[in-house]
C-alpha cells in the first residue's frame, strides 16, 4: 500500500511538512530572542538544476517554459520553520497572513509546502477554527495556482502548435513532443498510436482542438473548496498518510483502503501521493479526462468561449458526478466556497519569482540540524534528485 512519505523517512530527517506540530510560544521562546513579528528560522540556498480515479494517463513531466525550469537549473530556496508560530510569522513576512484587501487581487507567494506531517491532525484540534482554515488555504492556494501555471504554458504551447500547423502545414518538433505528451489525455488514444505521431499527421489540428478543450485551468476557489471539503483541511486520515486532498480513488493498490469498503464499489482505494503536488496534478488531470466530469469541461469550455472570468461558483455545477450526493454535494460545496470566501481566489496572481519550498521541523535545534542536512544533500546531489522526482512540471 503506497503510503510512502520518502522526505519524511530520510535517513537525514527530512521533513517536508504542513507539519504544524503544535510548539507553544514557551517552546519558540527557547531558541534565543526575536523581534515580535520576525521570522526566528532560516532559509538555505539547495542545489536543483464517483471521484473518478486517479489511474488516468498523465503527460510526460517536461512541460517546457518557465514552468518546466522551476526545479532545475538554478538554485532553490528552502524555508526551514520550527513551530506553528514561525510558519505564522513567515507568512506574515510574506504579506500571506491576514485580512485580504478587497480593492486587489491575492497576490500568491510561490511557496509549495511539501507533506502534510501527522502531527497536524492534533495541532489542528488545539488552535481556533478560522486560524485552522486560514493556514489550510494560505499553504494550499500556491500549489493551486502552481498546478494553473503550468496548464497555461501547456495551452500556450498548443496555441502555437495550431498556428504552426495553419502556416506551413505541420508543427514544430518541440510542438510534436509535447503533443505526443499530451495526447493520451484523449479518449481512445493508445501508445502505439502516439508514438506513431508525425509533424504532418493529418489527425493533428482535431487532436489539438481537443487537447484545448480539456487542457484548462480550474477556478482556484473551487478547488480550495474540495480539498477543503474533502480532507477535513488536510487532517483526514487519507490526507495524512497519504497526501490526498481530493479523495481520488484507485483500483491498482497504491492507495489507502477505506476502514469501511462497500463491496458494491469493489475493491477501491483512496490514492495516495508522495506530495501534495501531486495530488492537486492528479485532481486536475482526473477533470481534464475522466468521463464523469464532462459536464464541467462543458460549462468551463462555454465560459472561455464567451470571454467570461472563471468562476468557482458557475463551474461548481458541473461537478454532480464527482460524489453519490450528486446536487446535495455540489450545494454543499458552493455553500463552502460562499461561506469562506473562496471565489476571491479566482482572481488570485502568482508573483513572478523563484518557486521556493517550505519545510518544518518540531522545534529549533531540530530545525537547525536541518539545515545542516539540506546543505550535505545540496553538496551529493541528493536534494537535487528529490526535487526533480517532485515533477513540478
Amino acid at each position: 500500500m503506497a503510503t510512502t512519505r520518502p522526505l519524511c523517512a530520510t535517513a537525514l530527517g527530512l521533513i517536508l511538512t504542513l507539519g504544524l506540530a503544535g510548539c507553544s510560544k514557551q517552546d519558540e521562546a527557547g531558541a534565543g530572542t526575536a523581534e515580535p513579528g520576525t521570522v526566528q528560522d532560516g532559509a538555505v540556498q539547495a542545489g536543483a538544476g464517483d471521484k473518478g480515479t486517479a489511474d488516468q494517463a498523465k503527460p510526460a513531466a517536461k512541460a517546457g517554459g518557465q514552468a518546466a525550469t522551476a526545479a532545475a537549473g538554478s538554485d532553490v530556496e528552502v524555508i526551514v520553520t520550527s513551530s506553528l508560530e514561525s510558519m505564522v510569522a513567515l507568512l506574515e513576512k510574506e504579506n500571506w497572513w491576514g485580512v485580504p484587501s478587497a480593492d486587489e487581487p491575492l497576490n500568491v507567494p510561490h511557496l509549495l509546502i511539501a507533506a502534510i506531517h501527522p502531527t497536524w491532525q492534533e495541532a489542528s484540534r488545539n488552535m481556533p477554527v478560522q486560524q485552522k482554515k486560514a493556514l489550510f488555504y494560505r499553504l494550499m492556494l500556491p500549489l493551486v495556482m502552481h498546478a494553473n501555471q503550468m496548464v497555461m504554458h501547456f495551452r500556450n504551447g498548443l496555441e502555437q502548435a495550431r498556428g504552426e500547423l495553419a502556416d506551413t502545414g505541420k508543427v514544430s518538433p518541440e510542438s510534436l513532443a509535447m503533443l505526443k505528451r499530451l495526447a493520451l489525455l484523449l479518449p481512445g488514444e493508445t501508445q502505439a498510436y502516439v508514438d506513431a505521431l508525425q509533424d504532418n499527421t493529418p489527425e493533428l489540428a482535431t487532436m489539438i482542438d481537443a487537447l484545448l478543450y480539456r487542457v484548462d485551468v480550474v477556478p482556484p476557489g473551487l478547488a480550495l473548496g474540495q480539498a477543503a471539503y474533502e480532507s477535513g483541511y488536510g487532517t483526514s486520515r487519507f490526507a495524512v498518510e497519504g497526501n490526498s486532498l481530493f479523495g481520488q480513488w484507485t483500483y491498482k493498490n497504491d492507495g489507502i483502503k477505506p476502514r469501511e469498503q462497500r463491496k458494491s464499489k469493489g475493491n477501491h482505494q483512496i490514492k495516495a501521493f508522495e506530495w501534495p503536488f501531486d495530488s492537486v496534478r492528479g485532481y486536475f488531470i482526473n477533470l481534464m479526462s475522466h468521463p464523469a466530469y464532462e459536464d464541467f469541461r462543458r460549462l468551463r469550455a462555454e465560459v472561455r468561449a464567451a470571454g467570461k472570468p472563471m468562476d468557482s461558483l458557475v463551474l461548481a455545477d458541473g461537478l454532480l458526478s464527482y460524489s453519490e450526493r450528486g446536487q446535495a454535494y455540489v450545494d454543499s460545496l458552493k455553500g463552502m466556497i460562499r461561506h469562506n470566501h473562496l471565489d476571491i481566489a479566482d482572481d488570485a496572481v502568482l508573483r513572478d519569482e523563484p518557486v521556493r519550498f517550505l519545510l518544518n521541523e518540531d522545534g529549533a535545534d531540530k530545525a537547525a540540524a536541518l539545515r545542516n542536512d539540506i546543505e550535505a544533500m545540496r553538496s551529493s546531489g541528493e536534494l537535487q534528485d528529490i526535487i526533480e522526482r517532485m515533477q513540478l512540471d
